[in-house]
């Protein structure tokens, strides 16, 4: 009870429990200086230095507790967000055919993306035994399919049975809880044995690096979603403020991540060129040194990038290059 008490004021910030993201996540917060502890067995752990308290739920479920605004932050999979959309327009349609829905039963309800966090990057993709027949989606047709992504699964395949028919198909429109000739199955885990195991003939399911796709004698065939971590919140936050605070500060993390500070001195009658290699961000910091004809810059270049940067310079006539680690950063 005193913990239930304890989250009055406080913004809900709901991150992964376990699973592929989760680790990321909690970095991002660290590097946030969202100061926490989570006492063992406890799927709440209240923020010391913010009004915050972070509740620990499955990935799945993180956009249905921040779409019904139960909770105002969330960090999930770009693939959960869709998976969830995709159930609420197949309930939304169920109830259109039946006389249980008015328009006055709409509600405004959902999650906004805030910001692409930029990891746990793979594909939600249709897979199929690798020596197997099908070849194609299509082939699957009227198949069985094992996937623990009902939704996008049946969505995907409601648009390929109704190419099949001749129909044509708007690639922005819903067709969840249509009724379909290919039996979607729901799977919560091993999905990719489904096909060893002659539960179905193909399946819908998650892909990093393909090597337990490989590993299972699968291949994939085609893409349903990519996908990525993302920070999403719902339509009416508790405190939009401290939504703002919490957006700025892990999208200085994210910056941080991928910029490093390269710094040099250069002639300045070769800066032109040497501010062409380092446009910076925004743009270089020059300032003149004591000696004659000759100026230091600053500017942020992207990580990936570094090394041929610092061979450009050389070639330019820099020298004394250093490149420095960003810890933090705010602003665009």
């Amino acid at each position: 009870m005193d913990l239930v008490n304890s989250l009055e004021g406080r913004l809900l910030f709901a991150v992964p429990k376990k699973g592929r993201l989760l680790q990321a996540a909690l970095n991002l917060l660290e590097g946030a200086d969202i100061q926490f502890k989570r006492e063992n067995r406890l799927d709440i752990a209240l923020v010391k230095n913010l009004p915050i308290a972070l509740v620990f739920l499955p990935a799945a479920d993180i956009p249905t507790f921040v779409g019904e605004g139960r909770v105002d932050l969330g960090i999930t999979g770009y693939d959960q967000v869709q998976e969830h959309d995709a159930g609420v327009r197949a309930i939304a349609r169920a109830r259109r055919m039946s006389n249980e829905w008015s328009p006055k039963d709409e509600k405004p309800q959902g999650c906004d993306t805030i910001i692409d966090l930029g990891f746990g990057s793979c594909k939600l993709q249709v897979q199929v035994p690798a020596k197997g027949e099908y070849q194609t989606s299509k082939d699957l047709i009227g198949k069985n399919i094992g996937t623990s992504f009902v939704h996008l699964a049946s969505e995907y395949f409601a648009r390929l049975e109704l190419e099949q028919e001749g129909i044509k198909v708007d690639s922005t429109a819903s067709y969840a809880g249509r009724k379909l000739r290919t039996k979607i199955i729901e799977l919560s885990g091993s999905v990719e044995a489904a096909c060893a195991l002659g539960v179905a003939d193909g399946i819908v399911d998650l892909v990093e690096s393909g090597e337990t796709m490989k590993a299972a004698g699968l291949k994939a065939i085609d893409t349903v979603v990519e996908t990525s971590a993302i920070l999403i919140k719902s339509k009416a936050p508790s405190n939009p403020a401290m939504v703002d605070l919490i957006h700025a500060r892990i999208n200085g993390v994210i910056t941080a991540q991928r910029y490093v500070l390269c710094q040099y001195n250069v002639p300045r009658a070769q800066l032109v060129e040497a501010t062409k290699v380092t446009p910076g961000k925004r743009a270089p910091t020059v300032t003149s040194l004591e000696e004659d004809g000759w100026v230091a810059v600053s500017a942020m270049v992207e990580k990936k990038r570094i090394a041929p940067v610092m061979d450009d310079l050389t070639k330019v006539g820099a020298t004394d290059i250093l490149v420095l680690d960003i810890h933090n950063t705010r602003g665009s």
